[in-house]
């Protein structure tokens, strides 16, 4: 099997700011085991959804890919279940980014893969995330990384992972099973879902917008998009349209807080609000977690340059 990489580069962790992800620590674990999900999407691809961040998967007879790895028990189960795998190495393993509900599995897919793939900004906001947290000791980190972009030649398959910039942090790649024509967005898309922007870690609101506004322009009309996390009634595949939603919320949640600041009015009297007028889909009973996004929005806003 060719492997073929573009501007890559071996990835060293080092220490850096950042904070842990809003999901918490990786040995935390629910009282009931998750339910976990096989999902066939076309051409040898699909999806696993489990505890944490949906994982895609490539399973053709000359390539096995997977992108994310949620946390260690889902993952040994997405390992051991992957379709038609029959005991074959991994060919690559992709992190979207650093969170750890997309890299805690990290540690169960490591002995299984001939690599573990990231942007470059992964392993060090990774790393940092886990020296806040006291979790360096259960750390795998990417050991090939990119800036721009990486290319995988996969039989008859083409697998690349682009980074367009600052979002939902410092270092989200798309990802893209090119014949199957599935696109893996990580958690730039929250489908219908109030999103997490992480500041600390290299987020940035105006740069989500951008972000999406190029990825929209970039991947097929007609491809089946992969989200991180998704509301139960719209799920964690859709359309590209998907992603101007996703779009709109954030514009929404900037110009709410820059109205605001305009108005002369206080951080808690702007952010003093549960759900966000014109985003039904959105809306889940108070108390809500957008009083604390807009927050962020409100310090991105205001910092100094």
């Amino acid at each position: 099997m060719s492997r073929s990489l573009l501007r890559a580069q071996p990835a060293a962790p080092s220490a850096g700011s950042g904070q842990a992800p809003a999901t918490g620590s990786p040995q935390a674990a629910p009282a009931a085991p998750p339910v976990t999900e096989f999902k066939p999407l076309r051409r040898h691809t699909g999806i696993f959804t489990g505890r944490g961040g949906t994982i895609g998967w490539l399973a053709s007879p000359a390539a096995l890919v997977v992108v994310d790895t949620q946390f260690p028990d889902t993952a040994a189960v997405c390992l051991a279940g992957l379709p038609g795998r029959a005991g074959r190495r991994l060919d690559a393993v992709i992190n979207t980014h650093h969170h750890y509900d997309h890299t805690s599995g990290n540690p169960v897919f490591k002995p299984a893969t001939r690599t573990i793939v990231a942007q470059v900004n992964v392993p060090k906001l990774q790393f940092a995330a886990a020296e806040k947290s006291g979790d360096l000791d259960k750390q795998v980190f990417a050991d090939t990384t990119f800036a721009e972009a990486w290319r995988h030649d996969c039989g008859d398959e083409v697998v690349t992972a682009q980074y367009f910039g600052p979002a939902h942090t410092g270092g989200d790649a798309v990802i893209m099973f090119e014949q199957a024509n599935v696109v893996h967005m990580g958690d730039l898309v929250f489908n219908r879902l109030y999103p997490y922007i992480d500041r600390p870690g290299g987020a940035s609101a105006r740069g989500w917008v951008k972000r999406l506004d190029e990825v929209h322009q970039t991947f097929p009309v007609d491809a089946i998009y992969v989200f991180g996390h998704g509301n139960p009634k719209f799920g964690v595949t859709g359309t590209r349209d998907d992603l101007l939603v996703m779009r709109d919320l954030l514009n929404a949640m900037l110009d709410h807080v820059q109205q605001g600041i305009a108005a002369g009015r206080t951080k808690d009297q702007i952010t003093a609000l549960d759900n966000l007028p014109g985003f039904p889909d959105f809306h889940v009973p108070a108390p809500t977690r957008l009083p604390s996004i807009l927050g962020t929005v409100y310090d991105e806003l205001t910092a100094k340059s």
